[in-house]
């Protein structure tokens, strides 16, 4: 028999922003959106991937053991740049087109410049983490907040690990984007105390256009959930030319009314630019949203719009 396991790529104590009290996050890869102002590129990806994080990099002329250990040729030497001091340095080149992602280079990393993301994980070893940080959950009223990527994405594990907290005495929390099959979240929703929801656009079709799928699928989990007794805490990424708009806020209020009971707060998440040094760590040729974080003028006028329909909302 095969031992469960999943793929996270952090397990981050102290949490504080995902759910109530103290808590511990578990962050699982994987997920079938691709919003382009991503906070976490590294967690789209269900696999184990190579990153590079430049300013750790000692350079060729210290280093350069990644060149000589990849069997696949995919390191080379990169231009000659000039170093934080303004010493000339030169960086090794990636290609990742070619890389298949064996981890060899990262090994041979003195510096930890190439690392791995991405650690196949058994329950149990996930719940010896989990277990030390229960006085912290106790005193607080805190718990584990299993996120990803997206979460539900590795169904069997999340299950497994829902059920295991719950017989610890543990408070749960499911961080979504409520885009899977229903039958998923249903299996989860009795070991689920509090599901934090993503409902990022109410236009489906500039869902569509700009995170990759419509959002049909999404609504309606969201208010099966609710229908189902379950609690949930929504959060709206409030994203620069997308969905930060009066008229979407409105729409959103409204489309909640019928599950108003079950929505214990509303969190307006404004966007900003930590995510995008991240995606060059990735290596990967993408382009980046960027644009001007909302001003704070700008974030209390979109809570006010949601407070004067009658619900509890916070900006992050």
């Amino acid at each position: 028999m095969t031992e469960l396991t999943g793929k996270t790529y952090d397990i981050q104590g102290f949490s504080v922003h995902d759910g109530p009290g103290i808590r511990t996050t578990v962050f699982l890869k994987g997920c079938p959106l691709r919003c382009p102002w991503c906070h976490s590129p590294e967690s789209q990806e269900f696999k184990t991937e190579l990153n590079w994080m430049k300013i750790r990099c000692l350079g060729l002329d210290k280093c350069g053991k990644c060149l000589s250990v990849c069997p696949n040729g995919c390191i080379t030497p990169g231009d000659v740049e000039t170093d934080a001091a303004g010493a000339p340095i030169r960086y090794p080149r990636v290609d990742k087109t070619a890389c298949d992602e064996c981890g060899k280079c990262a090994g041979a990393c003195k510096a930890e410049a190439l690392y791995m993301c991405g650690d196949d994980k058994s329950i149990d070893e996930v719940m010896h983490r989990l277990l030390r940080d229960k006085p912290f959950f106790d005193t607080s009223g805190g718990g584990v907040t299993i996120s990803g990527g997206e979460c539900l994405s590795q169904p069997d594990f999340t299950f497994e690990l829902l059920r295991r907290c719950k017989e610890a005495g543990i408070h749960t929390a499911v961080d979504t984007t409520g885009f899977v099959k229903w039958e998923v979240i249903e299996r989860v929703l009795p070991y689920t105390d509090l599901f934090l929801y993503d409902l990022k656009c109410m236009d489906s079709a500039l869902h569509k256009q700009v995170i990759g799928v419509p959002n049909e699928l999404i609504l309606e989990n969201c208010l099966k959930i609710g229908r189902s007794g379950g609690r949930l805490q929504i959060r709206i990424p409030t994203i620069p030319l997308f969905n930060d708009t009066i008229e979407n806020m409105e729409k959103t209020g409204a489309f909640l009314d019928e599950i108003r009971g079950a929505v214990e707060l509303i969190q307006l998440l404004p966007y900003h630019t930590l995510g995008v040094s991240k995606y060059d760590r990735l290596l990967k040729n993408e382009k980046v949203f960027v644009a001007e974080p909302p001003s704070d003028a700008k974030m209390e006028r979109l809570r006010a719009v949601l407070a004067l329909q009658g619900y509890n909302v916070r900006i992050h």
